[in-house]
């Protein structure tokens, strides 16, 4: 059998000599791997007698180990020095400037809340607001939709358990609890839009579980259905950004309001998309009417002395339409790849002299 003592010399002084991890892992195998030097010896051991095994076996043991040990002591050495290397090479100056780094983004929901808030603050709106958790009367009732009417189909509604006098609340399905709200806590006249999160049971491409909603109400004396069209125009030519805007009203039906409608811009189809103000084809983007005068008396308002209007659209919606966005449940999918494509930067605060602009639409 070869000499041990020697072979273990020879392969500790080729050990330290060694200064890659590739010629490190080479040598490891060369050696002690499945047929390496020392291996090849240990399988010898076979072929002893049991007093040759008896003074081979041990011998043959200790030098694998202290190999192996002596390896990994120089792979660690090694790995050491790379690190060493890596930190000298890698090294930055924390002393120096530093470009503004843009790390987020505006999302886009939030960018057309400022948006409408900015039109119809500019025309006299004021801004209301409302819980989200909201109870059957605001909700339903208050909003001719009682009990029985067949209206309450029309809403895919979240209801919580029933307390203990066996009332259920309900996650909002619009924003119109927020109108009868404000007319039960104030005195007329109203104008005044409710924008904010809505719930309903319904999810695909155009719908989600949560969406936006925002709706606007004006009572006073004397408001007819003139006033409710100008106000539709001129909120969707700042909107998306037309001269003239071509609307139509169809009519509808919604409890709250008598007469409805729902209204229609006009668009084309073309290549895929959707061009808001060209063409001859129509796209519904809001339900609008007349305050029923059930509503009104509901909030204790005399029908005969004041009248209004109100309208609402969804928010994703309208977003989707100006800066063609082909999928609604998009908005809360939390993708920054999606958000850095339609954001908005931080200081691209919406103006009616300065329309902004997707950010790297």
């Amino acid at each position: 059998m070869e000499d041990l003592q020697r072979l273990e010399t020879e392969i500790i002084s080729a050990i330290v000599a060694c200064d890659d991890l590739g010629g490190l892992e080479e040598l490891r195998v060369a050696q002690v791997g499945k047929k390496g030097r020392v291996s090849l010896l240990m399988r010898e051991l076979g072929k002893m007698s049991p007093e040759e095994k008896k003074e081979f076996g041990p011998k043959l043991n200790g030098l694998k180990n202290r190999i192996i040990d002596g390896i990994t002591a120089q792979k660690t050495n090694l790995e050491q020095q790379e690190l060493n290397r890596r930190l000298l090479s890698e090294k930055i100056d924390i002393t120096l400037p530093t470009p503004p780094e843009n790390m987020g983004s505006i999302h886009p929901i939030t960018q057309v809340m400022d948006e409408v808030a900015e039109i119809f603050t500019e025309i006299g709106f004021s801004i209301a607001e409302g819980p989200e958790i909201e109870e059957d009367f605001y909700n339903f009732t208050a909003l001719n939709i009682p009990a029985e009417h067949p209206a309450r189909q029309m809403h895919d509604t979240f209801y919580f358990p029933e307390d203990a006098e066996g009332n259920r609340k309900l996650l909002r399905t619009h924003t119109s609890p927020v109108q009868i709200r404000t007319m039960i806590s104030g005195e007329p006249p109203y104008r005044i839009i409710a924008p904010g999160r809505t719930y309903r049971c319904d999810s695909d491409a155009t719908h989600t579980p949560m969406f936006h909603q925002v709706e606007a109400l004006v009572i006073d004396k004397d408001i007819h259905m003139g006033h409710l069209k100008w106000c539709i125009e001129e909120f969707c030519r700042k909107f998306f950004d037309l001269d003239d805007v071509k609307i139509r009203f169809r009519p509808s039906y919604f409890p709250f309001t008598e007469p409805s409608a729902e209204v229609d811009i006009g668009c084309a189809f073309k290549d895929g998309e959707i061009l808001i103000g060209e063409g001859d084809d129509w796209l519904e983007i809001m339900g609008c009417g007349m305050v029923n005068p059930r509503v009104l008396e509901n909030v204790n308002l005399n029908p005969d002395e004041y009248q209004g209007f109100a309208f609402g659209m969804g928010l994703d919606r309208i977003a989707m339409l100006k800066w063609g966005i082909p999928d609604l449940r998009d908005f809360f999918a939390a993708d920054l790849r999606w958000l850095k494509h339609y954001g908005f930067a931080a200081l691209d605060i919406p103006s009616l002299s300065t329309q902004s602009k997707a950010g790297n639409k």
